[in-house]
């Protein structure tokens, strides 16, 4: 293969992912009018109902204007050999081949932050303003930004100075050394992020003692269910949607709820909801999700291994020597057909995953009160009752709501 064809199969890639997705959103769109499923036909008014087509058609130009600008740029990007122009830089900046590639990737990070940010803030501040959602204030939202970006930064040049470190030593073998260390990263993130990250971002109280907090403790001996750790979250400060989950292992479990999901249901509708999360505890399915996570991280970087000293990549972009970085790009974006399977594959799994913690929550407390919980979020958030069945097919991590409503009444 000639390094022609690889920038060719780049810019293929490329404009087939957006043509899919482009697709694939305007046949979500064309569902947007359909009647309601029977059944959830009177859960909007006219006024709410005609809010919520309002918000979905609003999301959806926003998000088509956005993807034509993304891959407006890239292709252009890719066509000016900006690539080959950054790694100059990075190459100005240092000698050392970890700096130059750890400042090349970095550069590349900021320039996707600049573009993304106004839409970010066009999204927060306009869209979700004008339908009730948004409650953040212009100095939370960069402050989130500030924060975020150091955390990316941080977290993330460490794990990859460490992966560059093992890859200068071993070469080509590097892969399972950085699989071991992703791997106990995810692991230490999923056992730790609610006491480390979360309170960077939001405050977390215990759940004050009273009726909610009884009946969630009631239910959860019920289940032989060791919860200590319930806390309320002031996502309020941000949206005024709602959600609950649940993080850790052991000791570290935890109940997360949001405060806005306090406000919105009933007590008996917010247990509900939390059957549901032990369920996916129960039926193990967050060491499964982390092991399908780490099966799939495993196979990139053995794939991307087999690559990774090609010069033919590197070329491709128009740069002359192969190196880690600049194959770690080309890989990316020669990975994203893998990626749309075991995407897919995944969103399958999830959604399985979910109706198994529906049928706990209905078989261990009560499907009808899950039922309306969901209705009542669904109906909060605006939700898009009739998505199109490619687009549950492709994105979809939940069954759509009509999918889980009929579940629960057959299981009732």
């Amino acid at each position: 293969m000639t390094s022609e064809f690889i920038f060719y199969l780049i810019v293929g890639v490329l404009v087939f992912n957006f043509i899919l997705e482009t697709t694939l959103d305007c046949l979500n769109a064309s569902r947007f009018d359909a009647q309601l499923p029977e059944g959830l036909r009177n859960l909007y008014d006219k006024e709410d109902y005609l809010k919520s087509q309002a918000y979905k058609k609003d999301k959806f130009k926003f998000g088509t204007l956005q993807s034509i600008l993304s891959i407006t740029l890239i292709l252009v990007f890719l066509s000016l050999e900006g690539f080959g122009f950054v790694n100059e830089i990075a190459h100005r900046l240092f000698d050392n081949p970890i700096l130059v590639s750890l400042s090349f990737l970095f550069i590349l990070f900021l320039g996707e932050e600049l573009i993304s940010t106004p839409f970010d803030y066009y999204f927060t501040f306009k869209i979700e303003e004008r339908y009730g959602f948004n409650t953040s204030t212009q100095r939370l939202f960069w402050l989130d930004k500030l924060k975020s970006l150091f955390i990316v930064l941080t977290l993330g040049g460490i794990i990859l100075g460490l992966i560059l470190i093992v890859y200068s030593a071993v070469g080509p073998d590097f892969w399972w050394y950085a699989w071991i260390l992703i791997a106990l990263f995810s692991f230490f993130m999923n056992m730790f992020y609610a006491k480390l990250i979360v309170p960077l971002f939001n405050k977390q109280t215990p759940l004050e003692e009273g009726e909610l907090r009884s009946q969630i403790q009631d239910y959860a001996s019920s289940m032989n269910f060791n919860l200590k750790n319930i806390f309320v979250i002031d996502s309020s400060k941000r949206s005024q949607k709602a959600n609950a989950y649940f993080s850790g292992f052991g000791n570290e479990k935890r109940i997360t709820l949001f405060d806005t999901l306090i406000k919105d249901l009933d007590i008996k509708e917010i247990v509900a909801v939390l059957a549901h999360e032990v369920g996916h505890y129960k039926k193990h399915h967050i060491i499964l999700n982390l092991f399908v996570s780490l099966i799939s991280s495993g196979f990139m970087l053995w794939l991307f291994s087999f690559f990774i000293e090609e010069p033919v990549l590197s070329q491709a972009l128009g740069i002359e020597l192969p190196s880690f970085h600049v194959g770690l790009v080309v890989f990316s974006f020669l990975y994203a057909p893998i990626s749309l399977v075991t995407g897919l594959l995944t969103n399958h799994l999830s959604r399985v995953f979910e109706f198994q913690a529906d049928d706990f929550a209905s078989f261990t407390y009560s499907g009808d009160f899950l039922s309306s919980a969901l209705k009542k979020l669904s109906k909060k958030s605006l939700s898009n009752l009739t998505p199109h069945p490619a687009y549950v097919f492709f994105h979809f991590s939940h069954p759509s709501l009509k999918e889980r409503l009929k579940n629960l009444k057959n299981k009732s």
